[in-house]
């Protein structure tokens, strides 16, 4: 079974984030809400898309993940840049200690 989290953008200032377990949103992985299930996810996006019409955060949508040894882990190169910063050297990736997109 796939897993998912929904990311989206911070309307104030356009930073990456993720909806929390609280139902708030985050910037770190660590603090994503991970949904199992179709269930779930039909839930979850709909308290995304409530955000999004409350101007909290522009065009939420899920991304599949995986758990590797705990962490979540976007499955896609294009979000791990979003989650992580740039591929192009570890000193500006976003969040200390983990890993660049492409690790």
């Amino acid at each position: 079974m796939t897993l998912h989290i929904i990311t989206g953008n911070r309307l104030t200032d356009g930073v990456v984030v993720f909806l929390a377990n609280d139902g708030g949103w985050t910037e770190s992985l660590t603090g994503s809400r991970v949904i199992d299930g179709d269930d779930e996810l039909a839930q979850m996006k709909a308290l995304a898309d409530a955000a999004a019409k409350a101007a909290i955060v522009v065009e939420p949508y899920p991304i599949d993940v995986t758990r590797d040894g705990g962490d979540i882990r976007p499955v896609r190169y294009r979000e791990r840049i979003r989650a992580y910063g740039p591929s192009i050297h570890p000193d500006f990736a976003k969040q200390a200690g983990m890993p660049v997109a492409g690790g």
